[in-house]
């Protein structure tokens, strides 16, 4: 029978501390790093968790304040006799500073080295107030975005492009996150994480996951790459990543996103039959002008079995990824994680009507996005559609 491991309830050095933070910002779990370090993973959260899952910044002492090598020369002239001045003579220092020293640290007869150390460096803490403490209406700015499940870079693109010329509008979404997720700063209130799409209550190494899947074989499926450059670049408009968005209960939501523009289209399915699938991207397509439609990039999902009915009913091309390479309809994936804000992973999908799923797509179009410049997918799509009519 195998031996339940133990492990040490000390408290985490200086040393495992930096090797902790180092392995959480690799993407190692709670588990993995108690293992390596020889702890429980309730020790690992409960020292991650005080800073939301955000690394501190390295604290530095003051040249002008006394070190431990001197408080344990002060320990020492005590026990030696020496009076208050001879001490303060051998360290250089003011009789006064070491007078204070002692009286704050019990007393000549109490004072220890190491101790006293340890306060000194507890109160020498002196939080300094973050830009939204400071300024309230930037933090009403921040909070009224949020609650419209913009994402903090959504926000501080938007305000840089709202207030360029105006410093004390604009703020990095680096604080907003450290605002949320470390709540000793008291400016953002905690509820406020429910709007951020991970719904994550701690902050999380972009290297924690990574998405796998197993995928079948499609009779005449034509790969990605012979997919033309012109669609790899996303320099012309009307080129489609496609996938299905799970839920419980066998429930499923077709996800579009235009390459160019990253414009979403959502469509609600019953099922993942091959038929059910190919008549929705149909429909799609036939909201669409022919010009803003002419390839489709999608899984190996069986799903799509049937993609030359779908490519002779519309004239689209079909393209299809490698297997296990989900980066290859990258916009695509990043759209279904967008998606995960309004549809968590484990609802039941089925009962959202069309309508809804409309909503969405319009909020996500109608958010600003880095890499449109904080333009709106919804602003670059009108201006492709208007270029064809």
């Amino acid at each position: 029978m195998a031996m339940k491991r133990k492990y040490c309830r000390t408290r985490v050095t200086a040393a495992e501390s930096a090797e902790l933070w180092e392995r959480w910002k690799k993407g190692e779990g709670l588990h993995a790093i108690g293992a390596a370090l020889g702890r429980g993973h309730t020790s690992i959260f409960a020292h991650l968790r005080p800073s939301g899952g955000i690394r501190p910044p390295a604290r530095r002492r003051s040249s002008r304040v006394l070190t431990l090598a001197e408080r344990e020369e002060i320990s020492r002239g005590i026990v030696e006799g020496r009076s208050v001045r001879a001490i303060a003579r051998a360290l250089g220092r003011a009789a006064s500073t070491v007078s204070r020293e002692i009286g704050r640290n019990g007393g000549s007869r109490r004072y220890r080295a190491e101790a006293s150390d340890q306060r000194a460096w507890k109160q020498a803490l002196r939080p300094k107030l973050c830009k939204l403490a400071m300024h309230g209406q930037l933090q009403q700015a921040v909070v009224t975005k949020l609650e419209k499940n913009w994402s903090p870079e959504q926000i501080a693109g938007w305000l840089k492009r709202s207030y360029p010329q105006n410093e004390a509008r604009r703020v990095s979404h680096e604080t907003i996150y450290r605002s949320l997720y470390v709540q000793a700063r008291g400016v953002l209130k905690q509820e406020l994480m429910a709007h951020l799409r991970s719904q994550r209550r701690f902050r999380r190494s972009r290297h924690a996951t990574q998405k796998g899947g197993e995928h079948g074989q499609i009779v005449g499926a034509v790969s990605i790459s012979e997919r033309p450059a012109s669609v790899e670049d996303r320099a012309v408009p009307g080129h489609w990543e496609g996938d299905l968005l799970c839920g419980s209960k066998n429930s499923y939501i077709v996800t579009l996103v235009e390459r160019h523009t990253r414009y979403v289209m959502l469509a609600k399915v019953p099922n993942r039959e091959t038929q059910t699938v190919i008549n929705a991207l149909i429909r799609q397509a036939r909201k669409l002008p022919d010009e803003l439609y002419k390839s489709l990039t999608w899984d190996r999902g069986h799903e799509l079995a049937d993609h030359k009915r779908f490519s002779m009913a519309t004239n689209v091309d079909v393209y299809f990824c490698d297997p296990q390479s989900p980066w290859q309809r990258g916009s695509n994936e990043n759209t279904n994680r967008l998606l995960r804000q309004y549809f968590p992973k484990g609802m039941d999908l089925a009962p959202h009507s069309q309508a809804h799923l409309n909503k969405v797509a319009r909020q996500l179009n109608e958010r600003p996005r880095k890499t449109l410049d904080f333009h709106s997918p919804a602003e670059r799509f009108s201006q492709c559609v208007a270029s064809t009519g």
